[in-house]
């Protein structure tokens, strides 16, 4: 077996977010200041995918809550743009580079579960949230596919584990809305509204029932 060390290269710098890593760091620090940490310690954020220009400022009101000083592991659940799934995928890299430092993948987590822009956008706002403590945690990049309503149920059990643990901290990756015609559910096709992203809340919630009925939260 190799031991050759695989990096993911950024593949977005330069059109949905800065290629400049000067820059960059400016902005998130820029955009952090200007919020409050009023929900700390989160354990769960919703923060959006999508171009800074659309949404770097807003973002940083989900990311300014993280507490560093806790938090050990980031899961980050994104929905699959380009790839077409029925469950959940894992990266096969062990590091992510950002232009702020490398973000290293969990390879014990990995091994105990079973690719991707969507996940980019997120890894400046966590390399800058966790900066005070950047050699002190990992990072558990999951794609999440097209799961139908068992299959969700059926991860319930395996991130409500992640989950329960406080050194854990959970991203929900999303476009929040796509408005096109197709319809989905009731709320759906009453607005005719998609929610982009919507499998990784189904298995956020799911999670966070199996909690609930366990007593837990």
């Amino acid at each position: 077996m190799s031991n050759q060390v695989v990096c993911r290269e950024v593949s977005h710098a330069g059109s949905w977010y800065s290629a400049s890593g000067p820059q960059l760091n400016a902005q998130l620090e820029g955009w952090l200041s200007q919020v409050q940490s009023t929900k700390r310690p989160a354990r769960v954020i919703i923060a959006l995918h999508a171009g800074y220009t659309y949404c770097g400022s807003c973002a940083t009101h989900a990311y300014k809550q993280v507490d560093p000083s806790i938090t050990q592991r980031i899961f980050i659940l994104g929905p699959s743009h380009h790839v077409s799934l029925s469950q959940c995928a894992l990266s096969s890299v062990d590091i992510y580079r950002t232009f702020l430092y490398h973000l290293h993948i969990d390879q014990k987590i990995y091994r105990e579960l079973w690719k991707t822009g969507i996940i980019e956008t997120h890894l400046p706002y966590t390399s800058k949230a966790m900066e005070i403590h950047k050699n002190e945690f990992t990072i558990i990049p999951i794609l999440v596919g097209a799961l139908s309503e068992s299959k969700e149920q059926e991860f319930r059990k395996l991130f409500s584990k992640y989950l329960a643990d406080p050194s854990n901290f959970l991203v929900v990756s999303s476009d929040f809305c796509h408005w096109c015609q197709r319809s989905i559910d009731n709320y759906l096709r009453k607005y005719h509204n998609i929610i982009y992203g919507r499998h990784p809340f189904g298995v956020l919630l799911n999670a966070i029932t199996e909690l609930q009925k366990n007593g837990r939260i």
